[in-house]
């Protein structure tokens, strides 16, 4: 708890937490704990740590702690309290954390009110990082984006967009659900020339 309170009071003394491996003491904590009590006031700590500032929350998310927070948050085990912790944690970090390789795991496992924060991020960084943008498509992450199924007009469906104007649309259809069997239907439906030539 009292590494969670420096942590708040500022970004100086959330960076000196961080430098002295708080970071990684508190994850250890997250998942050897028994205690949700003391689990619940290790996620408010690490949502304290990785608030600040893009560098805060890439400290705090390259050490896999992010699929953690998701756990306690969705776990039926879990307290109130550690799930509204862990809630509250992974949004903290989410909407500073520009350090894509901790958020593509994510994409697949959770909720849309935590996956609105995740892909919000996608479409921050992707429109400005050519090498990103490849990654993310080499890695499935474009696909996993497609797969998400969002309300025309919301938040989510507006970021996944942004996301999806940064590529070509030929790529963004090749990885869209159903493209294979629109493709095989095409392949059907299609006469080679020689074969009108008889």
């Amino acid at each position: 708890m009292m590494l969670g309170y420096v942590a708040a009071h500022s970004e100086v003394l959330a960076m000196a937490t961080i430098v002295s491996k708080g970071v990684l003491q508190l994850a250890e904590a997250l998942v050897d704990e028994q205690e949700d009590h003391i689990k619940a006031a290790t996620a408010w700590a690490l949502g304290q740590m990785g608030r600040h500032s893009p560098e805060h929350a890439k400290a705090v998310a390259e050490i896999n702690v992010l699929p953690k927070l998701l756990l306690c948050y969705l776990s039926t085990d879990s307290s109130e309290d550690l799930q509204l912790k862990s809630k509250k944690a992974l949004k903290n970090v989410l909407q500073k954390c520009v350090y894509l390789p901790a958020l593509e795991p994510l994409l697949k496992d959770a909720p849309p009110n935590i996956l609105k924060h995740v892909v919000a991020q996608f479409s921050k960084v992707l429109p400005h990082d050519a090498k990103a943008r490849r990654l993310f498509v080499s890695s499935g992450g474009l696909k996993k984006v497609q797969e998400i199924k969002t309300e025309p007009g919301t938040a989510l469906q507006e970021f996944i967009n942004t996301i999806n104007n940064c590529f070509p649309p030929e790529i963004v259809s090749y990885y869209s659900p159903g493209y294979s069997d629109a493709l095989l239907e095409r392949i059907e439906q299609y006469t080679p020339p020689a074969a009108t030539a008889q």
